[in-house]
């Protein structure tokens, strides 16, 4: 029953929309959805950021499943969608979205918020990302 929870959880070369798994997560029993939006931002750490290249290892889809499942188990009323973006981002490109559906909201606020924090200490992706001073650092999600 778990696994029917999860609407999809991958990972995408190329744009994705929170849209998307708002309305893979939709259901006639479910009075909640919640959704994230994680989005390249501007700074980091008092230096401007100018992109983001983000890189996954080939672990990385089975890894982003499983976390998935996971939150699926600790909260089994809820449906998920999550998906992760690789390849390089602007400011203002979104990375991660995550959709919670269930029939209250306090279920799906708590699914959505261990979600994204799990996939971000779980998934194996890793983020160059570059300054406005010339400078770039690699930056591991796990962790």
């Amino acid at each position: 029953m778990t696994a029917d929870r999860v609407l999809f959880a991958r990972i995408a070369g190329g744009a994705i929309r929170v849209a998307d798994c708002a309305d893979a997560v939709r259901a006639d029993d479910a009075g909640a959805v919640v959704t994230f939006e994680g989005v390249v931002r501007d700074h980091d750490d008092g230096r401007g950021v100018l992109w983001l290249d983000y890189s996954a290892h080939p672990a990385a889809r089975q890894a982003i499943r499983q976390v998935a499942l996971d939150v699926s188990a600790r909260h089994p009323d809820v449906r998920i969608a999550v998906e992760h973006r690789i390849g390089r981002l602007g400011i203002g490109d979104v990375a991660l979205t995550c959709a919670v559906s269930s029939a209250h909201r306090a279920d799906a606020f708590a699914a959505c918020g261990l979600l994204v924090d799990e996939v971000k200490q779980r998934v194996p992706i890793w983020k160059q990302q570059a300054f406005d001073d010339g400078t770039s650092e690699w930056v591991a999600s796990l962790g």
